[in-house]
């Protein structure tokens, strides 16, 4: 059987600074933790603001290009309103035009 020694006053005081160094190590950590801890939840508190910011602008632009083509339709319709009655004015022109000249025509032979 191995043979067991005695530890040592320098073996204990050793041991004692170990013991005592991996306890501050465990606080710091256990500390560490809690701080991250708290970061992360500030982080996520942001993050979800962040979002709801996003989701109002999405809401906004959803709204805005909604408004515009309700818009651009109501464009293209005047558009269409005003090609129309250039067309139309056009083809009274003429009318007038052919009308002047049998006018002038007219007025012409009978003198």
């Amino acid at each position: 059987m191995p043979r067991r020694t005695k530890p040592t006053d320098h073996t204990l005081a050793v041991l004692k600074q170990i013991r005592d160094a991996v306890t501050l190590t465990n606080e710091r950590l256990d500390q560490t933790r809690q701080e991250l801890s708290q970061r992360l939840d500030r982080t996520n508190e942001r993050l979800d603001e962040n979002n709801q910011r996003l989701d109002r602008v999405e809401r906004r632009q959803t709204e805005s290009e909604i408004r515009l083509a309700t818009e651009l339709t109501a464009v293209i319709g005047a558009i269409h309103t005003v090609r129309d009655a250039v067309l139309a004015d056009k083809d009274l022109r003429r009318t007038v035009e052919d009308h002047e000249q049998r006018l002038a025509a007219i007025e012409r032979r009978t003198g």
